[in-house]
């Protein structure tokens, strides 16, 4: 076989990927071409990334998404670990809890694609170990050991994701996985075809993610009325501990969006974000587009109040459309006490910018100087840096 033809499928599927980002189901400004071909760039390393960090007898957790790898409206306070998993093998998943608000674990019957998503297997957080089989000791270290009790199928994966309320306070854990039958047997010598295989395995990989994301949106999201948020609800295709109200956005430079929702005393995280129409999230890192409850100001009267906007309204509770006249929005509450409804949900008024201090005079409590917004930009870079894994 000639040297370049491992990759011939690869090279293939990158082409096929970059046609689509510039060709997409939406029309697409200078700056979104630009944020596209750099979604293709984080799909490609992630693609080969899984292909080859791809291993049934000796699993390892992926980090596939961050900021240089975004995909799914990914949530810009959790870290994300995956693993395949094989049918009939038992695992062991064991490590020491750090002091994230939350560590949880999602077992799925296989991927996100572009006709659907798969099953859930099992989900819960680190609350509920002992109750699928797993212990946790008051020095936080844990172990969870499962496998053919789940029925496993081809194509399983394990998803699991710490996240953070406050970016610069809590502590990462340590986590690792290991499959027990195949501890100790030393790895065999690579095989050239198997090599190649894996070349061929990305190139699928990119493809479908790239149209599994453009898919996604549509069966969810853009179903609601444009400039509103759902009743919060469990994620659809996502952790079932984990509910999320959702929408979509079109605002022009003059218009402001103001979401209230009420403090929910019942989960120690929520959260709210926004992202463009690659459904991805957007620069989390030097702006200010997303905000959990320890980064928010929060009103005398329990409420949160936030401004979606793209001019600056002077405040704490700013989300910076960054450029992005139209794209997704979704709150998030997790290692939830109960379910939520209505009541916990937000409410949605688009106002004139201009209108803003009279339509929302609380506002007023939590005005910033350019420099404190300044620091607080200072904080995210910190705190990204902090539990960078790229």
């Amino acid at each position: 076989m000639a040297e370049s033809d491992a990759t011939a499928a690869f090279r293939d599927a990158i082409a096929e990927a970059e046609a689509l980002i510039r060709n997409p189901p939406f029309p697409i400004s200078e700056q979104d071409l630009a944020e596209g071909l750099d979604y293709l760039a984080g799909s490609i390393r992630s693609s080969l990334q899984m292909a080859f960090d791809y291993d049934l007898e000796y699993p390892v957790l992926i980090n596939p998404t961050h900021q240089y790898s975004r995909q799914g409206l990914d949530n810009p306070d959790a870290v994300y670990f995956n693993a395949y998993l094989a049918p009939g093998a038992s695992y062991v998943v064991s490590g020491t809890r750090g002091t994230t608000v939350d560590l949880s674990f999602q077992v799925m019957s296989g991927t996100y694609s572009a006709e659907g998503f798969p099953a859930t297997v099992a989900a819960f957080d680190d609350r509920e170990l002992a109750r699928h089989g797993g212990r946790i000791a008051a020095d936080g270290t844990f172990e969870w050991r499962f496998g053919p009790e789940l029925e496993l199928g081809r194509g399983s994966t394990l998803i699991i994701r710490e996240v953070y309320d406050d970016w610069n306070a809590e502590q990462r854990g340590q986590i690792r996985i290991q499959r027990l039958d195949t501890a100790g047997i030393p790895r065999g010598p690579r095989e050239t075809a198997r090599v190649e295989k894996r070349y061929g395995v990305a190139a699928k990989m990119l493809v479908g993610r790239i149209k599994t994301w453009f898919a996604f949106p549509d069966w969810f999201t853009y179903k609601e009325p444009v400039n509103t948020l759902t009743v919060p609800a469990s994620t659809p295709g996502g952790l079932a501990s984990q509910f999320s109200s959702i929408g979509h956005y079109d605002l022009t430079d003059d218009q402001a969006m103001v979401v209230t929702v009420p403090v929910c005393e019942a989960t120690p995280y929520q959260a709210i974000q926004v992202g463009s129409r690659w459904y991805v999230s957007t620069d989390y890192e030097h702006h200010q587009t997303s905000l959990t409850r320890a980064q928010s100001h929060i009103d005398a009267d329990g409420l949160l109040r936030y401004v979606i906007s793209e001019r600056d309204p002077g405040i704490a509770n700013w989300l910076e459309l960054t450029g992005h006249p139209q794209g997704v929005m979704m709150l998030r509450w997790q290692r939830l006490a109960r379910d939520l409804s209505a009541s916990d949900g937000p409410q949605v008024e688009v106002v004139a910018f201009d209108e803003l201090a009279v339509r929302v005079p609380e506002l007023a409590a939590q005005r910033v100087t350019p420099t404190e917004y300044a620091a607080r930009i200072e904080a995210r870079q910190v705190g990204i840096a902090r539990r960078m894994i790229s």
